[in-house]
């Protein structure tokens, strides 16, 4: 923590801390916070600059104020708290503060299959800091500015802007993308509660990366952050397949395990096993094994092929098999897929002893 203060108590007119450590799972880690001290500023975005026709901040706003953000697998929030400016009894160490904007994720690390459409989950909550605020204002919300940016290998990209309630020139938004921008409810007074959540039409490799949303209000901004992730399972084919043929001492055909149009390619492994048939269990397979390299496709996923040369086989392997196990992040759960190929031996010396049989037994008839 970077703030001066121990925060000790804190109130939450809007609810929406409390309601998002109620669904927090039990089984879930613990969050990673971070507290600083926050100092109010117009935002320095054009689109936006309808929000603070003064370029002078409010007497309203003056004092200290102290930014705190949370970060977890099932939770990302940021909220602005309003320490209460009123002396505290003895001890001093006791810090009251309300929550004044709170912006919130419940989907901080979304997966998306390749082609499917994301939906980024985004809330926010407003309290107006001092009862003379709410009331130097209209009645109900103010209006506000939603900001989706994305950041990936370097680059940065405004994603869509959004200031329901003002009139201006916005920019235009990017690869189709969606937000649903409003207030919603419209208390005269407050607090009020808002939705951001993004929309991002059937998702392609180059669109992963973190998401930044950031809600502005006049002189106060609230930003949170998703890790958006693409990927897509992989087809798998063996060849030969179902069937091997091979005799004893010799070595059954190449293997080919054609593993195409997958992604992520990180991390996914594949390995040969054999089945040993009469004792039931898999076991690493013996033999020559590569892999290709990859083959990149135009909706940016790639397949690659794992080869292996099986030495000679004997005749206790009769009705052995051979798997194709994958794992990895390109498969839901981690799990493993498994293709096999049966090893059918000695047929050619059986298909030789009945045709001898057929042939000693259609002379004995004449």
């Amino acid at each position: 923590s970077t703030a001066a203060t121990s925060l000790s108590a804190l109130t939450d007119p809007a609810g929406t801390l409390l309601a998002a450590f109620r669904r927090y799972p039990r089984d879930a880690p613990a969050p990673r916070c971070e507290m600083s001290h926050y100092v109010p500023l117009p935002a320095s975005a054009n689109w936006v600059s309808g929000l603070t026709p003064e370029q002078s901040c409010p007497r309203a706003l003056d004092g200290t104020w102290i930014m705190v953000s949370m970060s977890s697998p099932v939770l990302s929030l940021s909220s602005l708290l309003r320490p209460q400016s009123e002396p505290q009894p003895e001890p001093t160490l006791i810090t009251m503060a309300t929550a004044v904007l709170t912006v919130l994720t419940h989907t901080p690390t979304p997966c998306i299959r390749m082609g499917q459409d994301a939906l980024l989950d985004l809330s926010f909550a407003y309290t107006p800091p001092t009862p003379k605020a709410a009331t130097s204002l209209a009645p109900g919300p103010p209006p506000f500015g939603l900001e989706w940016r994305r950041q990936h290998l370097g680059k940065g990209h405004l994603m869509l802007a959004a200031t329901p309630g003002l009139s201006g020139q916005m920019p235009v938004a990017r690869e189709g993308a969606v937000a649903f921008a409003a207030w919603d409810d419209d208390e005269p007074l407050g607090p009020w509660t808002g939705n951001g959540t993004f929309w991002l039409p059937a998702v392609q490799p180059f669109q992963e990366g973190t998401y930044l949303a950031t809600v502005h209000l006049p002189y106060l901004q609230g930003q949170t952050t998703l890790e958006l992730a693409v990927q897509k399972p992989p087809k798998v084919a063996l060849t030969p397949a179902p069937l091997i043929w091979a005799a004893p001492r010799e070595a059954p055909p190449e293997l080919l395990c054609l593993v195409s149009h997958f992604y992520p390619s990180e991390g996914l492994e594949v390995e040969w096993e054999l089945w040993d048939g009469p004792e039931g269990r898999f076991q690493k397979a013996e033999g020559q094994r590569w892999l290709s390299a990859l083959s990149h496709h135009s909706d940016g996923s790639v397949s690659l092929s794992a080869h292996l040369q099986p030495p000679p086989v004997t005749t206790g392997q009769h009705g052995a098999r051979y798997a194709c196990r994958l794992s990895g992040p390109s498969l839901e759960d981690g799990v493993g897929l498994f293709l096999s190929a049966f090893l059918l031996l000695g047929l050619i010396n059986v298909l030789g002893w009945a045709a001898a049989y057929l042939a000693t037994s259609k002379d004995s008839t004449e």
